[in-house]
């Protein structure tokens, strides 16, 4: 049971605790705020604390900011005392701590004394330093920065840890013609909201589940965005499985200008493979990036941490192996739980011993071979309250990583379950416009969404 007095606070207060393995019986919370003072006090399963914390306010929001900081910091602190348990992020929930180091920088501020006071280890300390080095001359916030994104939201098959609004292509195949019918509707009416175009993103999904007749009508759609937006954009297609690969997809991808490829095995063990529901093996794996190597793309490939069974030795091969690719970015993933994914329904709580010794292994080895970390993002439910980090090759970071992630332009978002954003950048302000999750729906209500988009980028 959980009970505070201020609302503002209560989701907040609950990401801390579900930090933890253990967790209260019975939280109490009560907050008020007197002449410059915070004061937090908690009932924690019948025992009592309170807190008192002093900070000068200038601003509403940032009286938002810091109610919300001390409340978070003081929890998590009796929680990591009472079960004896510290966090690589410490009273950090947010899933961009990067974001935060940002603000405290354009706030003349050393991000450093923030992040040890919410007890962030030193290492991730370190970490958000050297992302925000590897960000330099990419990382630009100026309103009308535009960045594309096109969702085709069909997979070979559903993989157990996907949450995704998507499903195996055999069983909605039916829907394409018409899926791509309201594509090209939206693909024709985006160029008027298009601003300073910084990258397009083909994304999913599993694009390549396409057949290379459809695959190249949603590139002729783009074509005409591409070539007269900004010809020099970089333009990736997340082609994703190595078993739907093929000589004339790649073909066609550098064809239209693509200059970025997603390959995502996720592990290069054939057990663990078969374990999450892919239909590929290891050898599709190096096919795959046979069949790129000629067209010269840059190449992103994507790991996952904590997946079912796998020791520390699992995956440290698997970092080596994508490191013996050459691809360009390799980003290590760790595990996390979502609706609508299966390992979410069968478990409430994800525990995996090994979890940092994987991600530390990755760090280690992915910098000594010369990667740099460029982004990173953190989720809930996430397996041992680690993170997702993008890694890069000196000169090869994806521009379309760091705007999403950092949100520092507008994402033009388009097809089903894709969500735009407008960045204001003068204002601080993030405004969301949605897409329908589901291929029927979105298919139905396309011309109502142009209008609704259309107004949302005016």
């Amino acid at each position: 049971m959980f009970t505070t007095n201020c609302s503002f606070l209560e989701n907040e207060l609950l990401d801390v605790v579900r930090l933890f393995k253990r967790r209260p019986q019975v939280l109490e919370h009560s907050f008020r705020f007197e002449e410059g003072v915070f004061y937090n006090a908690f009932c924690v399963d019948g025992q009592a604390f309170s807190f008192e914390d002093r900070e000068q306010v200038c601003s509403e929001l940032q009286f938002k900011r810091l109610e919300r900081r001390f409340a978070k910091l003081r929890l998590y602190e009796i929680l990591s005392n009472l079960y004896g348990e510290t966090m690589p992020w410490g009273a950090l929930t947010g899933i961009r701590p990067t974001k935060l180091a940002y603000m405290e920088k354009e706030n003349g501020r050393d991000f450093t004394k923030l992040f040890n006071r919410m007890q962030v280890r030193e290492d991730n300390i370190k970490l958000v330093a050297d992302i925000l080095k590897t960000q330099e001359g990419i990382y630009e916030k100026k309103d009308g920065n535009t960045d594309l994104f096109v969702s085709i939201p069909f997979c070979p098959t559903k993989c157990a840890y996907c949450s995704f609004i998507t499903a195996p292509i055999d069983k909605t195949r039916h829907f394409l013609p018409a899926y791509l019918d309201a594509l090209d509707k939206e693909l024709a009416s985006a160029k008027e909201s298009v601003g300073n175009l910084r990258s397009i993103y083909i994304g999913g999904g599993t694009p390549f589940a396409l057949d290379a007749s459809d695959l190249e009508r949603v590139l002729k759609g783009l074509d005409g965005i591409f070539k007269t937006c900004n010809p020099n954009a970089e333009y990736t297609v997340e082609a994703g499985r190595p078993d739907v690969f093929s000589d004339e997809k790649l073909a066609l991808l550098k064809e239209y200008g693509v200059t970025r490829i997603c390959i995502n095995p996720q592990s290069f063990s054939d057990q663990t493979l078969q374990k999450i529901g892919r239909k590929h093996t290891e050898a599709d794996i190096y096919r795959a990036f046979d069949m790129a190597e000629k067209y010269d793309f840059d190449i992103n490939v994507d790991l996952i941490a904590g997946l079912t069974d796998e020791t520390p030795e699992v995956f440290t091969q698997s970092v080596e192996k994508a490191v013996a690719t050459g691809a360009e970015n390799i980003t290590v993933h760790c595990l996390s739980l979502k609706s609508g994914a299966k390992l979410k329904e069968e478990n409430d709580y994800l525990e995996n011993d090994f979890i940092s010794a994987m991600v530390a292994s990755s760090r280690d080895i992915l910098s000594k071979n010369g990667y740099a970390p460029y982004y990173m993002y953190r989720q809930k439910y996430q397996v041992g309250n680690n993170e997702n980090v993008g890694w890069t090759k000196a000169g090869k970071a994806c521009v379309y990583n760091i705007d999403i992630m950092e949100e520092t332009a507008d994402n033009l978002a388009l097809g089903a379950n894709a969500v735009s954003k407008r960045v204001f950048t003068e204002k601080g302000l993030i405004t969301r416009f949605a897409s329908q999750k589901d291929l029927k729906t979105y298919i139905e209500n396309v011309d109502t969404l142009i209008e609704k988009r259309r107004e949302f980028f005016k």
